[in-house]
């Protein structure tokens, strides 16, 4: 049997039309919308979550937090490679700190059963975005206390 002739991963094309639909709900503090995209049983990281999360209830709630934080940030789809049942998501990130935007580039892995993406695991660097978080806090100055 030849492996190569079973390997099913998506064509630029379709990675491309995929991108078009599902980054635009990462912006927009919609986590619902963007939870659509999601299997029940769903294991999702990034470097905020390394470890992981599992299921869709795990998935949502961390969506919820998140997009509330980020709310205008935009994702563009900037290339692809084939992976088994998917795709590795080139990507480029707007992400709005304060006055300025850190610009991100990174990759994910988008491996879908039928339409739903059911393993998604994100990899860009997050030092200049911290950096940038932590000098917005510093010009803001010490909080009020509560």
């Amino acid at each position: 049997m030849d492996v190569l002739s079973e390997f099913r991963g998506l064509d630029e094309e379709h990675a491309r039309a995929f991108a078009a639909a599902w980054l635009p709900a990462w912006s927009g503090n919609r986590p619902h919308d963007l939870i659509a995209f999601y299997t029940d049983d769903i294991y999702y990281s990034d470097p905020g979550v390394p470890a992981g999360l599992r299921g869709r209830d795990a998935l949502l709630e961390y969506f919820i937090r998140l997009l509330a934080h980020n709310p205008t940030w935009r994702w563009t789809h900037r290339g692809s490679v084939p992976i088994r049942d998917g795709f590795l998501n080139e990507w480029h990130a707007s992400m709005p700190v304060g006055e300025h935007s850190v610009e991100v580039n990174g990759v994910c892995t988008v491996q879908l059963r039928g339409r739903l993406i059911y393993r998604n695991q994100v990899y860009f660097d997050r030092a200049p975005l911290l950096q940038s978080i932590e000098q917005l806090r510093a010009a803001r100055g010490p909080s009020s206390p509560r």
